[in-house]
């Protein structure tokens, strides 16, 4: 098992050809060597997870067909698997078919972006497997989210009343292990977004370990007329804040940065006492 009693950090392999921030995109699957190379720099970085997913979760991304999701993901699993043995690897994926096909090529943890809402199956799937599950808060798809904002009875109350539901149905067919991720920028506006970072602590009333991806995300560049190469000092602050409000999993880009804010945090402050 993970152990989050002290924060960790996620490192994110994108193997697709559109992810928002182009840096992060690993080369072709018929060439494996970027990716392990980006793979072994990260857990050498000091990251305990690596995140891989095939399917883009930005903003009106292109849909492809699992088919391709999993041409893309499944030999990515296997080559970090064969190369790092040790290594925690999540999957990315809101598919339950793919979901199943990454756990027997290696994958340790289900990351689904779409809290079982796209695939009826995925639940039942990650208590069949028995893998730990990152349940995150989106509304629609990656291609109808930004459109899907309006939260009548406030951003807070919609997310409590979602994990409330959510974890009832995971703990109904068996699933033991869920780390909780808000969703920066699924379905939020930049306003929820920064609402949602100061209200964090108010989604610990579940006694589970947050997970925070706002790595080089709009919310941070967007308002500074930058763009996601510039986004790497705004991470660093919203992750200090983010740790400081008791999250457990860092999801990012740049390792090296991450692991230095959590051991300053961690050294320096008191998060439980903030």
């Amino acid at each position: 098992m993970l152990d989050l009693r002290r924060p960790q950090v996620m490192g994110i392999l994108n193997l697709t050809p559109d992810s928002f921030y182009a840096a992060s995109r690993v080369g072709a699957v018929a060439d494996q060597s970027d990716l392990l190379r980006r793979a072994e720099a990260m857990l050498t970085a000091g990251a305990a997870v690596l995140d891989l997913g095939g399917y883009s979760s930005r903003p009106g991304a292109e849909h492809i067909s699992e088919a391709e999701e999993k041409q893309r993901l499944l030999p990515a699993v296997e080559a970090v698997r064969r190369a790092f043995p040790e290594a925690f690897l999540s999957v990315d994926t809101f598919r339950s078919g793919v979901a199943a096909a990454a756990v027997a090529a290696g994958a340790d943890i289900l990351n689904d972006i779409s809290g079982g809402e796209l695939d009826a199956d995925m639940f039942a799937t990650a208590g069949r497997l028995q893998v730990p599950y990152v349940l995150m808060h989106m509304r629609g798809t990656p291609q109808t989210m930004s459109t899907l904002t309006d939260y009548p009875d406030g951003l807070l109350l919609d997310l409590t009343r979602y994990f409330r539901d959510k974890l009832a149905a995971l703990r109904a067919v068996g699933v033991a292990d869920v780390v909780l991720d808000p969703g920066f920028g699924f379905a939020k506006t930049a306003a929820q977004n920064h609402e949602l970072l100061g209200r964090l602590r108010e989604l610990h009333l579940f006694g589970l370990p947050m997970l925070a991806g706002l790595s080089r995300k709009s919310m941070l560049y967007k308002p500074l007329g930058l763009t996601p190469e510039a986004g790497l000092p705004g991470t660093v602050a919203v992750n200090t804040m983010a740790l400081l409000n008791g999250v457990s999993l860092l999801r990012v880009h740049d390792v090296s940065e991450a692991v230095q804010t959590i051991q300053l945090v961690t050294n320096t402050f008191s998060p439980s006492s903030s």
